[in-house]
């Protein structure tokens, strides 16, 4: 596994997501490691990400489920070279099993399900406290061209 994040070897030009950019200075930061078979992550919710006193919103939940979901197809179809190509989110779908904790660290694990051309699946589990607490399936597709460089 490598020490620098899947979103940190995306292009500087492609790296200002809301929730993975490493150029979003407001950003979440959300940050994949691939260890050539999954992707890992670790993020502490932040007072602001409340939803009622101790729990995080789901929409917070959802986020983590999508840009790690989404750097980790990219991981898993990345050249030779090891460098990912830019994905998007072609659909997203999130379950919360049960309320997640604001406070603790949250583990992110995702598995490449399936692959439909040149479409991934991925399938997103978010942990506290030793408890999946979401689930979630990101389809990821490479970033058509109208959204890339001018």
């Amino acid at each position: 596994m490598t020490d620098i994040p899947v979103q940190h070897r995306y292009a500087e030009d492609l790296s200002h997501c809301y929730g993975c950019g490493k150029n979003n200075a407001q950003g979440l930061h959300i940050q994949t490691h691939w260890d050539g078979e999954q992707g890992v992550g670790r993020f502490t919710p932040r007072p602001e990400h409340i939803a009622l006193p101790g729990f995080v919103y789901g929409g917070m939940l959802a986020s983590l489920v999508d840009c790690h979901g989404v750097a980790t197809a990219a991981a898993s179809a990345a050249g030779d070279d090891g460098l990912p190509q830019r994905y998007v989110t072609a659909s997203l779908h999130v379950d919360f099993l049960r309320p997640t904790p604001l406070g603790p660290e949250l583990e992110l694990v995702a598995r490449v399900i399936e692959r439909r051309g040149r479409k991934i699946v991925v399938e997103v589990e978010i942990s506290a406290l030793g408890e999946v607490r979401a689930r979630g399936q990101v389809v990821a597709a490479p970033m058509p061209a109208s959204m890339g460089r001018d």
